[in-house]
């Protein structure tokens, strides 16, 4: 038997809602709410770094699918024993199931691919959409809410998340109540989002630091996250993989944010924020 608990997070009944015979599900429903918010401010920042926002609406739908099937192809492949006995559930996007490597890698191989097509300037593209990542990653997170899924370890704190019996891992099947980490991400894609869009305002920001900032910030968050949580994953030295991917990608993303603060200024560095444009919401 566990103690009764003064307060917890309820989790959701179900994730899935019907309109009339249409089931609509509230994953993917996050999902796209996040890519409108993204497309949204990738808009603003584009227009104020001097550029037809239009040009940011008519390459999005070729960055979120090249985001998704690399999100997608990342989870398969590194979750492949999920999959195993029933192939066809790799592609049931809906039922939750992307890697957010394998869609920063898909999206960023989209940008250089369409800024070479369209001869925009890709470090400057990725800094216009970076903040819009991060915001929907934020808006995101809230479907695995909704799945009950990428829960921590069990707790007992205030603000713990109960997990419905169903959804437990079998060595956890005795605790209710877990690390809310689906929460603490969203939080700190939030954070990040502010972080960004105080630091391109500097004097000294460098043009493609935005995008690095982005790599190094959400890294150093996600390997704590990624060590609290209590789904079954492949390990390496006591690490799982994805807590290996963070430490190089931030290691990356440091060292190429330092490498671009030694690069000589660039009438482009300023990402387009003065005196001189229209102040964009929450800017402040």
């Amino acid at each position: 038997m566990t103690p009764a608990l003064l307060a917890f997070i309820p989790s959701p009944s179900r994730g899935v809602f019907y309109l009339g015979p249409l089931p609509l599900h509230v994953y993917g429903l996050t999902l796209a709410i996040g890519v409108v918010a993204a497309t949204y401010l990738a808009e603003h920042r584009w227009k104020r770094m001097g550029h037809d926002p239009k040009e940011i609406s008519q390459i999005a739908v070729w960055i979120v699918i090249a985001g998704v099937i690399g999100a997608r192809l990342y989870h398969v492949i590194t979750d492949y024993q999920l999959y195993t006995h029933d192939p066809v559930k790799a592609l049931q996007i809906w039922s939750g199931g992307l890697g957010i490597w394998g869609a920063v890698a898909g999206g960023a191989i989209a940008v250089v691919i369409l800024a070479r097509k369209h001869n925009y300037d890709a470090l400057q593209l990725s800094d216009a959409i970076a903040p819009g990542v991060v915001l929907a990653q934020a808006i995101g997170r809230w479907g695995n809410y909704f799945n009950q899924e990428l829960f921590g370890r069990p707790t007992s704190l205030p603000w713990a998340l109960k997990i419905d019996l169903a959804h437990r891992p079998d060595q956890y099947k005795a605790f209710a109540t877990f690390q809310p980490t689906f929460l603490y991400e969203s939080l700190w894609c939030l954070l990040i989002l502010g972080v960004l869009l105080w630091a391109e305002r500097l004097p000294s920001h460098r043009r493609g630091q935005t995008f690095a900032l982005y790599i190094a910030l959400y890294t150093a968050g996600r390997f704590v996250f990624e060590n609290m949580r209590s789904d079954p994953a492949h390990t390496i030295g006591g690490l799982r993989i994805n807590a290996w991917v963070s430490i190089l990608l931030f290691v990356i993303g440091v060292a190429w944010f330092l490498w671009l603060a030694r690069q000589p200024a660039d009438p482009k560095d300023a990402s387009g924020v003065d005196a001189g444009h229209e102040a964009m919401p929450g800017d402040a």
